[in-house]
């Protein structure tokens, strides 16, 4: 009887906590951000100077911003799509329960799982898709309302995703929106990305089925000695990617695995064993190796010390970003503007079951 008790107290402690975090988070999200038109910005190994958006060409190196010594070029229409077409996941409630828990949200403990996520969804984007691929509806997003967005808005932004969210189905697009599909991407490429988006899309949904999904994080967690409700440290979200990939048995991920370096250090020859060892065909195009390096920037607060160097990292083509912040909060980097870092923040809860994603538009502001 004592047990059962205490089990009950355990269950209405965990309710008044999540309903405590979904009032807390569930707050309106301002999205307006400012950039200077002065200086250039780098998002994820892709440079933008909106200083010469009318210029469509490439610029010489002479702005500090060099990527293969070039700069790219880019309109604030261009970053604007880029940025929209990274995968965002954010807390979320009202999803199936965690298995061993009475947990149907993860609103105060999730946040490091989901950049976690949001790490894993850029690097499948590169492999699939490729860093110059955009999401052709990106800039079609209707725009609701320009200093905000609630959950009712992301429920609208994210209906199109709703058939492909329920873990490792193939997509199948109904019959009507089948010929739309045909008909906007005419172009086989095109509509083999649009799957291939749609589908990495699906491995992150919050369902016990999705390879990639908050409850299989979870469950490849325990082993860590991680449950539900705990926060989770970067190092540790690092291992768990690293078995969430490896026990993935979708044909499509069989050549990715995950390295995650000891010590701060990459050592080459691990690396090209276990791109090697990958289960995929002999054709190296279908192998990809994502590497991930555990490594602590200073105590309570970052030491600025470190800022060049995670400019540094944010200026590789083929960065998949970086996770983490401040102690028991983590944020994704995606990028950067003189000494100021663009992240992506999981701190909001949207109220949607099946869907994980939003993509915000990003409201372009000059300083």
């Amino acid at each position: 009887m004592e047990a059962t008790g205490t089990d009950e107290v355990d269950k209405l402690k965990t309710k008044f906590i999540s309903a405590w975090n979904n009032m807390k988070y569930s707050w309106v999200l301002k999205t307006k951000t400012y950039f200077s038109r002065n200086s250039p910005v780098l998002l994820l190994g892709k440079c933008y100077h909106f200083k010469y958006e009318d210029e469509n060409k490439l610029l010489p190196a002479r702005s500090g911003c060099t990527i293969e010594d070039h700069v790219i070029a880019g309109n604030v229409e261009e970053f604007r799509k880029d940025f929209i077409s990274r995968i965002w996941l954010t807390y979320r409630e009202e999803f199936p329960q965690i298995e061993g828990s009475a947990l149907t949200t993860d609103c105060g403990w999730g946040c490091t799982l989901r950049t976690g996520q949001m790490l894993l969804a850029q690097g499948l984007i590169l492999h699939f898709l490729g860093r110059a691929w955009t999401w052709p509806d990106a800039l079609n997003i209707e725009n609701s309302d320009s200093e905000s967005w609630t959950s009712n808005t992301v429920k609208k932004f994210t209906a199109s995703f709703e058939a492909s969210l329920s873990g490792e189905r193939e997509l199948k697009t109904p019959a009507v929106s089948q010929k739309e599909t045909i008909r906007r991407y005419s172009d086989d490429h095109e509509m083999r990305n649009e799957i291939y988006h749609r589908k990495i899309i699906s491995w992150f949904g919050d369902s016990p089925l999705a390879l990639f999904g908050l409850h299989k994080l979870i469950e490849y967690g325990k082993k860590s000695g991680k449950k539900a409700g705990d926060w989770y440290g970067p190092a540790v979200v690092a291992h768990i990617l690293r078995k969430a990939v490896e026990e993935a048995r979708h044909p499509d991920l069989q050549g990715i695995t995950i390295y995650v370096a000891q010590d701060c250090t990459v050592y080459s020859s691990d690396v090209i064993d276990k791109q090697c060892t990958s289960m995929a065909s002999d054709n190296t195009d279908d192998k990809a190796v994502i590497i991930l390096i555990p490594v602590r920037l200073g105590g309570e607060r970052t030491n600025t010390d470190y800022l060049d160097f995670v400019k540094g990292i944010l200026s590789l083509e083929y960065c998949v970003g970086i996770i983490g912040g401040k102690p028991k909060q983590s944020y994704y980097f995606a990028g950067f503007q003189d000494d100021s870092l663009i992240y992506m923040d999981p701190h909001y809860c949207q109220s949607f079951v099946d869907v994980s994603i939003k993509d915000f538009p990003l409201e372009i502001c000059f300083q």
